[in-house]
């Protein structure tokens, strides 16, 4: 993560490396190892800046490695397609010459008219009914990790619509689903594909924590070792990132160590604006 969304838009900004080659950097957090909605975003300008303009509909990841913030990331983009709706490219994150990321990318050129329906919005509170960072971080019973998680980093907001499953000690399992307020920290310009890289990194933001929740667990649990595996998002609207979006999540599945997400990212009007699906590590420390 980032501290400042300045921090975050300036990591968006990829340099130049050489023909279709981009170089990356993750913002100086003190973390052990690079946040993996950050590489997603990453990844994604890199692929759209050979797409000519053309706004994603897809992208479809797998973490390899993790990544270390003490060294550049560099960006390869393969030119797999250019259609003539269609655009098709392939991106490896490499460090220390090892890939850490893949990922394909779609992009469509709009087609205005044509079939058109969403799912609803599920019911949840406005944002401003919300606790914020301050409120969050002055909750009774919250861990040391998740007041540091809800309340470090200024470049996305994010405010849980049950912040009480955090507790430490939860009151039993819950739902395996839950619903999250988020935005980017301050006013963005107006480039649709910043704002598509900023979704992308904040929909890897509590997603695979949804899969714990079944079992009165979260993934700031010390007996629980989470790590995501793969990301997908589609991009079906528009979207401005520093605007309220609803993050819905819910997971179907967990066993054998891994558990699976599905999020709903809808706008304050609520029209749904992207979809996303996750699998993770959930693995007991206490059964290694």
């Amino acid at each position: 993560m980032a501290h400042t969304l300045a921090d975050l838009v300036a990591a968006l900004n990829l340099g130049e490396a050489g023909p279709d080659r981009f170089a990356g950097r993750s913002p100086a957090v003190g973390r052990r190892r690079i946040f993996g909605g950050l590489v997603v975003a990453q990844a994604l300008v890199a692929a759209a800046r050979t797409a000519a303009g053309r706004p994603p509909h897809s992208l479809h990841g797998y973490f390899i490695l993790p990544g270390d913030p003490e060294e550049p990331i560099d960006y390869a983009v393969d030119r797999l397609r250019d259609g003539g709706s269609f655009t098709t490219r392939r991106c490896v994150a490499r460090q220390h010459g090892r890939a850490i990321f893949e990922m394909s990318a779609s992009f469509h050129a709009p087609e205005p008219g044509g079939l058109d329906h969403a799912a609803p919005r599920p019911d949840a509170p406005p944002p401003e009914a919300l606790p914020g960072p301050d409120e969050l971080r002055a909750l009774v019973g919250l861990p040391p990790a998740v007041r540091d998680y809800f309340g470090r980093d200024s470049s996305v907001e994010l405010r849980p619509v049950d912040a009480s499953r955090f507790a430490r000690r939860p009151p039993g399992p819950h739902p395996a689903r839950q619903a999250v307020w988020m935005r980017a920290g301050g006013p963005l310009p107006d480039d649709p594909t910043l704002h598509a890289a900023l979704l992308a990194y904040m929909s890897d933001m509590t997603l695979l924590d949804t899969a714990t929740s079944a079992h009165g667990r979260t993934v700031f649990d010390p007996a629980i070792q989470a790590a995501s595996l793969d990301h997908a998002v589609w991009f079906h609207r528009p979207v401005r990132a520093d605007a309220w979006l609803l993050y819905a999540e819910d997971s179907p599945s967990a066993s054998g160590a891994l558990g699976f997400a599905r999020g709903s990212i809808f706008d304050r009007s609520g029209v749904l604006v992207a979809s996303t699906a996750q699998e993770g590590l959930i693995r007991l420390r206490d059964h290694d």
